[in-house]
């Protein structure tokens, strides 16, 4: 298609001139490599966009990162549907929104009956490693340093990722961190975790590469996720911003949000010690800028940039206190803008885009790249096409769930939003409350058009418009203890909205033959 025949049907996400930038960034310059690109996708933890160099963030200390961008096709916009950790990496195995996913808070355990992203790359021929956090696994709040919450056993409950697997699923002070293979015994990074899951990342694409295969590298870091403590950060990272002086972010409040979760609400010493934490997460995020230096070095020395579609983003955000909040969970900017950048020197030209780009889209778009099958539920869109130069057409709005608390039964922090290439509509179940939001204006969101007379009209478009996708995707915006009832048994999930399910009985017996000692729960 012709970009100049396109362009009638533009989305609100895409200006004219954003859409011919967009085209030249992702067009395809050369014919078909020999075989299907090797696959290496980095995940930061609560790494929001607004932190890194390439964004402008001039405290930041990312030179590895900003190099990625420039080489990358940079997903200015891009967002994430539920900014929360574990439904994001269930939207990533799955390319499904939480409602579908049933994930709709932290700590819950996904059914094995969707078909991910690790099924397709294994039955394709790729060889996998899942390196890291995986977080879609214990169904108990806390406890996890217990065996039975944090060992994956092989199987059905990895998704597809039979090969190389060297994960936990939920831990986050990052010296001498626990880590499992294939058996219940716990082994221990030696060092600083990212580190030693680098190096585990390197020594797999080393081997996978001396065998003449193709191969899928997840590596799933977990800083800057909290705590932010000295001890929890390598000494050199810390010092580089020893005389860096941190403050509160100009959208500060004071007044906590009453829709916050515990999770989310400051407490004093929180507000106090705000500038300290900051440090460190600054500092985190420059060691994990150092571990992707070495990654993309080893990819150079290996001579597999050229064939590699190399993936770095995060799964949310963090507030530090913007809107009278921490944390994520919410439909601001500071917690659901997220970097994403792709690379793939044989295929895409580096260059930014401004399309309305979110989490439910990147395993259909990876699976387009790489010519692969996209398996039938995905609700997520394929945007291998624009990248590719040959469609123009994208959404034109991305869709955003927030469908209980962070971790915890308990009800009103409910919201459903949609953000657009100009506006951000949200509305919240407990009284109905809506906001509106232009962040081209206002990026700080601090003026809410939604009780304005000039923007009445504004309003209604994006309230139907949000409830026709709600219809579509038969979200029915419930409590959040209304999925306990009905879409859980003991934080298992047996449904969702599309209509998948779990076989306990399975479940029963992985569990006795793993950890034939734990005594069985309701629904274990």
């Amino acid at each position: 298609m012709k970009i100049t025949a396109a362009l009638d049907s533009l989305s609100p996400c895409c200006t004219r001139r954003q859409f011919l930038r967009g085209a030249a960034a992702g067009g395809a310059l050369a014919a078909a490599p020999p075989q299907r690109p090797n696959l290496v996708f980095v995940l930061a933890d609560q790494l929001r966009y607004a932190s890194c160099g390439y964004a402008g963030d001039s405290l930041a200390q990312t030179p590895n990162l900003d190099r990625l961008a420039r080489q990358s096709v940079n997903f200015r916009q891009a967002t994430v549907s539920h900014p929360l950790c574990a439904p994001f990496r269930a939207t990533l195995m799955t390319g499904k929104y939480s409602s579908s996913t049933g994930m709709v808070i932290n700590e819950l355990r996904l059914s094995p009956e969707h078909e991910c992203i690790g099924h397709v790359l294994t039955r394709a021929g790729y060889r996998t490693a899942l390196i890291g956090k995986w977080h879609l696994w214990a169904n108990e709040l806390g406890h996890h340093d217990r065996t039975e919450n944090g060992f994956v056993p092989p199987g059905p409950y990895r998704l597809g990722f039979d090969d190389f697997w060297a994960a936990y699923n939920f831990n986050h002070n990052y010296f001498r961190a626990p880590y499992f293979r294939d058996e219940p015994k716990r082994l221990i990074h030696p060092g600083y975790e990212p580190d030693s899951q680098t190096r585990m990342a390197i020594e797999f694409i080393q081997e996978a590469s001396a065998q003449g295969r193709p191969f899928a590298v997840f590596l799933l870091w977990g800083p800057p996720h909290d705590p932010w403590t000295p001890d929890n950060v390598p000494a050199e990272d810390l010092a580089a911003f020893h005389e860096v002086r941190f403050s509160r972010p100009p959208n500060f409040a004071l007044t906590p949000d009453p829709y916050a979760d515990n999770w989310a609400r400051m407490s004093p010493q929180f507000i106090e010690r705000l500038p300290e934490f900051m440090r460190v997460y600054y500092a985190q995020t420059r060691s994990l800028d150092r571990a992707l230096g070495r990654l993309m070095s080893a990819l150079d020395e290996l001579k597999l940039a050229e064939d590699t579609i190399l993936v770095f983003t995060s799964h949310h955000g963090e507030l530090f206190g913007a809107h009278g909040r921490r944390a994520k969970n919410i439909f601001y900017e500071e917690a659901v803008r997220t970097p994403f950048l792709l690379r793939w020197p044989r295929r895409l030209k580096p260059g930014v885009t401004d399309v309305c780009f979110s989490s439910p889209d990147i395993m259909p778009t990876l699976l387009g790249l790489m010519g692969l099958p996209i398996p039938r539920a995905v609700e997520g869109f394929d945007f291998s096409s624009y990248l590719s130069g040959r469609s123009s057409r994208v959404p034109d709005a991305a869709y955003l769930q927030g469908m209980g608390t962070t971790a915890a039964w308990r009800d009103g922090s409910e919201w459903r939003a949609l953000r657009d290439g100009q506006y951000t509509y949200a509305i919240f179940r407990a009284d109905g409350k809506e906001l509106l939001f232009d962040h081209r204006a206002d990026p700080l969101q601090m003026r809410n058009l939604a009780g304005e007379r000039a923007h009445r009209a504004r309003l209604e478009h994006y309230r139907n418009k949000l409830r026709r996708w709600m219809r579509e995707h038969n979200d029915t915006f419930e409590a959040c203890t209304w999925y306990e009832r009905n879409w859980t048994v003991d934080r298992n999930i047996i449904m969702t909205a599309s209509g998948v399910k779990q076989d306990l009985g399975m479940l029963k017996e992985i569990l006795r033959k793993y950890f034939p000692e734990q005594p069985r729960r309701p629904g274990s």
